[in-house]
């Protein structure tokens, strides 16, 4: 997240003595990414974060594909995903290619026995239902309906949810995770015609140190396979931070639509970008205002990238017969648009309720046999009248 944020204590000057009240030196790690080259954060342990006691042993869980190659439109019902108590069993990935996981979830109980890093990828986690608080090496976020946990690959935390009824749409990707580019100026500051600024982006508040011995166990995700490591300290003990590579939340309900008297293209709900996939979030907001304007979007082709819909809560104008967690997928190649009647009921309407996250992906997303489990039958031809 490219603004500079810091948390508790650090010395005045970077890679200098910073002494404990016992007099020992804290550990300095730099927690960076693309090499030397991209955002970084400093942290300072009060254990060294690389005693490592033991390697329990590691589990395969690459996605299981069952459509590598295809042309079909796909509906998937995600509310039909079974709750899982663990919060790694819960994780289910429908839709994946080499540039991005995207998974859904529908974990019951907190990370109480263990942490997680995934040393593969960003992770952004959409709370669809429950509330909690995220937990990591750099602080603690609250997190509740509607937000985004944007958490950066090689971060080690927990997830403490307030109840059992936990509904996460979450994306793994192997390019790190920025916010558009055409919205921030040559310094890296969101730009006044942006749809958000820094002051909607909550990076951690609360830093817990725990200066803590014994045996702690971190499964740590590589190449699809899980590790479980065994670590003689705490991995939050970390005194005090400051950088730009940290994870932070930011709330869908705080994203301001850009609106126009004729509809507006899809980029305009942009609010993630990487080098494999954009993210977008549509809103509630006024339609167009011309008087001859016709506010569903009009049929287009996804010649570059497969279009994948999650929908959150309201009434989707574009599309019939749509319920919460229901996922589409438009492939590259083939034109798509509104449901039968949805452009002409449209004409005449002055807002919408909508809530939905879009990613469209710049590579063939491949179907995963899990996904075949929740889909809906015939929705390739839900456009004969």
């Amino acid at each position: 997240m490219p603004f500079y944020h810091k948390l508790g204590q650090i010395p005045p000057k970077r890679h200098t003595v910073f002494r404990q009240p016992n007099g020992s030196l804290y550990h300095e790690q730099l927690f960076g990414t693309v090499g030397f080259d991209g955002m970084s954060t400093l942290m300072y342990h009060v254990h060294p974060p690389t005693v490592v006691k033991e390697i329990k042993g590691q589990t395969n869980i690459a996605p299981e594909v069952a459509l590598e190659k295809h042309m079909t439109m796909f509906s998937l019902q995600g509310f039909q995903l079974t709750p899982t108590a663990d919060f790694l069993d819960s994780r289910t990935p429908v839709l994946v290619n080499s540039d991005c996981y995207i998974e859904l979830a529908a974990p019951q109980q907190s990370m109480t026995d263990y942490f997680y890093k995934n040393a593969d990828a960003d992770e952004v986690l959409f709370v669809h239902k429950g509330s909690g608080t995220l937990k990591t090496q750099l602080g603690n976020i609250d997190f509740s309906y509607g937000d985004y946990l944007v958490i950066p690959r090689g971060m080690i935390y927990q997830i403490h949810f307030n109840d059992s009824n936990n509904r996460l749409f979450t994306v793994q990707s192997f390019n790190p995770v920025y916010t558009p580019k055409r919205y921030r100026n040559w310094f890296g500051q969101l730009l006044e015609h942006s749809p958000f600024c820094e002051r909607d982006i909550r990076p951690p508040h609360v830093l817990e140190t725990h200066d803590e011995e014994g045996e702690f166990l971190i499964r740590i995700k590589k190449q699809d396979v899980l590790y479980d490591y065994v670590y003689a300290h705490h991995p939050f003990n970390v005194v005090g931070w400051d950088g730009y590579n940290f994870p932070y939340a930011f709330s869908i309900h705080e994203f301001e639509p850009i609106t126009g008297r004729v509809h507006q293209p899809p980029p305009v709900h942009q609010t993630f970008e990487t080098t494999g996939f954009v993210m977008c979030s549509f809103v509630p907001r006024m339609y167009d205002y011309h008087p001859d304007s016709i506010p569903a979007p009009y049929n287009h082709s996804n010649i570059d990238s497969d279009e994948v819909l999650y929908y959150v809560d309201g009434d989707f104008m574009s599309r019939n017969n749509i319920e919460q967690g229901q996922i589409t997928l438009h492939p590259a190649g083939i034109p798509h648009g509104p449901h039968p009647g949805a452009y002409e009921r449209s004409i005449g309407k002055t807002e919408t309720q909508e809530l939905a996250v879009m990613i469209d992906t710049f590579r063939p997303l491949k179907v995963t046999k899990q996904a075949l489990g929740l889909k809906v039958d015939g929705y390739e031809k839900s456009w004969i009248h």
